[in-house]
């Protein structure tokens, strides 16, 4: 497990579940693509907990279909139609990280984002939130060979911010991001905020901190 950086450079952070809470969004989506199909409204909570696992998982919780279903990748267009539709109209960055961002900005340390989440959906979304002072560096699945938990994504966001992993942290809340940032050698955040099954515990995937809350992430980062 790494240390805390003695140099810290940059903080990297997944985007959906860590650095902005999209769920309510993929709530609307989700009861919406049920509604279509005549079923009824589903428990909101269990819709958020599956939102890090994305798109094939919600249209899968949604209908009840497995990927092998002829019809499973029509509904999944379905979905990301829809989601296009709310993208970026609830969404906002968790409690605390605008500020740890202006204190990243204020001791000259960089800040970026990882995210499995495809640019065609990332970029707007950040342009819409518009958050100041903006990312130094944005790497989404369109950008790499490799998704996460591969490293591949990490050391680009590194490269672009002009830093080693060893000198950099990664927060997320999904199992794949510790694994990409202990892969790549970073220091890792588990946000325990974010997205959790009901079956996970973010406390076994052997991140080197944990935030229970995303008010913790400037103690836990800068402290």
């Amino acid at each position: 497990m790494s240390s805390r950086p003695r140099e810290l450079k940059a903080v990297i952070f997944d985007l959906d579940g860590t650095l902005v809470d999209t769920a309510d969004e993929f709530v609307i989506v989700v009861q919406a693509l049920r509604a279509e199909h005549d079923r009824e409204a589903m428990d909101p909570e269990r819709i958020r907990a599956s939102v890090s696992n994305g798109a094939r998982a919600l249209v899968a919780l949604a209908l009840d279909i497995v990927e092998e279903e002829p019809v499973f990748e029509e509904k999944r267009q379905r979905l990301l139609e829809l989601y296009s539709g709310v993208l970026g109209s609830v969404a906002r960055p968790y409690p605390g990280i605008e500020g740890l961002i202006a204190e990243l900005e204020e001791r000259g340390i960089g800040w970026g984002i990882s995210t499995n989440k495809p640019r065609a959906y990332t970029e707007p979304l950040l342009q819409r939130l518009d958050m100041r002072p903006g990312p130094g560096s944005v790497v989404c699945p369109d950008d790499v060979k490799e998704r996460k938990p591969h490293p591949e994504s990490l050391y680009r966001n590194c490269s672009e911010l002009g830093c080693g992993p060893h000198q950099a942290i990664y927060v997320g809340d999904h199992l794949r991001d510790i694994q990409a940032g202990r892969r790549a050698g970073m220091y890792t955040i588990a946000a325990a905020y974010g997205y959790i099954e009901p079956d996970d515990d973010p406390f076994s995937w052997g991140a080197s901190a944990h935030a229970r809350q995303s008010t913790d992430l400037l103690e836990l980062i800068l402290g």
